[in-house]
């Protein structure tokens, strides 16, 4: 039997704890704790490495796909804008507010929620339940740093604020660092090659390209130059301009593709901070996207990133709370996105079959 009303009362008040405990990115020992004693007395295996847990519902059977079902811990900071006390929990009517109630303190404990519903119960695979770090900040100690344990995984679930909608493909991030070289001179005669022109045509290129391989959920490639940087005297000719390109790649190509393709068509160097948040997709025919349209939920693509960037199999972002109310002052939840969350995921997990 599916205890759903019993695991789902018991993730929410856990919530509120999260709430009242500090947890900024590197510093979620505290909530891991706590989320580490729930689990031990359910009696589960709760691993840990740095700050993220993880717990298998059983004995892994080599023979069957795995699933993990994943959602962060850490929180920003909250701003000054705050007119609740962002780490008290307050609850009115059906509506609570605290920082990380949202995002992604919701999504985390359905999941949870969700793990403890089906991890008694026979299913065609392995299932597995993380609570990891870092998230916020994109760091390397993070979900990323436990996938070797976890060894394959087959789908992944990973719980943002979405409305329970179904976030079918995720853009990714490439940040470019561009430096345009000429030869420096006196502003005042024709002499000296002025790197700040040379950037100003590689520049017209970055705002007025279009790669041509276009998303259906998630569009276009997104090329923005947002910082710029030349000379150090008003009457000398810049021998160097330096500037920072923002990319949101699509799913069509990955993040050291793109940076391949760019640079072959610029004059300056290009040199790429990193290949770690690339862009993501779930096919709309999986069976579980599938059940999710079955249930009435509506599919699209995120222009926001999640961990989904730094997960090399097949993911799907999905959770209660609204990621408009995310990194907001007085950031909420309502109780009820929560409780149709875990009822919405155990519909789609029991007795999936997946390949």
């Amino acid at each position: 039997m599916l205890n759903i009303e019993q695991y789902t009362d018991e993730a929410i008040e856990l919530l509120k704890q999260l709430i009242t405990t500090e947890s900024f990115s590197r510093n979620e020992d505290k909530v891991l704790e706590l989320m580490s004693r729930y689990l031990s007395s359910k009696g589960l295996n709760v691993n840990r490495s740095n700050n993220n847990i993880w717990c298998w519902a059983k004995k892994p059977n080599p023979e069957l796909p795995s699933i993990l079902l994943n959602s962060h811990l850490d929180t920003v900071k909250p701003s000054s804008k705050w007119t609740y006390d962002p780490f008290a929990a307050t609850l009115e009517g059906d509506k609570l507010t605290g920082l990380g109630s949202n995002d992604a303190g919701g999504p985390l404990v359905a999941l949870m929620a969700t793990f403890l519903c089906l991890k008694d119960t026979e299913q065609d695979y392995n299932l597995v339940f993380a609570a990891t770090a870092e998230e916020e900040i994109s760091g390397v100690n993070g979900v990323a740093s436990i996938l070797d344990q976890l060894g394959k995984i087959d789908l992944g679930i990973v719980g943002e604020p979405t409305q329970m909608e179904m976030a079918v493909a995720e853009k990714g991030l490439l940040v470019l660092d561009c430096e345009a070289h000429g030869k420096t001179g006196h502003a005042a005669r024709d002499e000296g090659e002025n790197a700040l022109y040379k950037a100003m045509s590689d520049i017209a290129w970055f705002q007025t390209y279009e790669f041509p391989k276009v998303s259906p959920h998630l569009g276009k490639v997104k090329m923005t130059v947002t910082q710029i940087s030349a000379g150090n005297q008003h009457n000398v000719v810049p021998d160097s301009c330096k500037f920072v390109v923002d990319v949101r790649l699509n799913e069509c190509y990955s993040n050291k593709e793109l940076h391949q393709l760019i640079a072959k068509e610029v004059d300056c160097d290009v040199k790429a901070r990193s290949y770690r948040i690339n862009s993501s997709s779930i096919p709309i025919d999986h069976p579980l996207v599938e059940r999710g349209i079955e249930l009435g939920r509506n599919h699209y693509g995120s222009p926001t990133t999640s961990d989904q960037a730094v997960m090399d199999f097949t993911t799907l972002k999905m959770g209660p709370g609204d990621s408009a109310r995310s990194h907001t002052p007085d950031e909420y939840i309502y109780l009820n996105e929560i409780r149709e969350g875990v009822a919405i995921y155990v519909k789609m997990l029991d007795k999936l079959e997946i390949k």
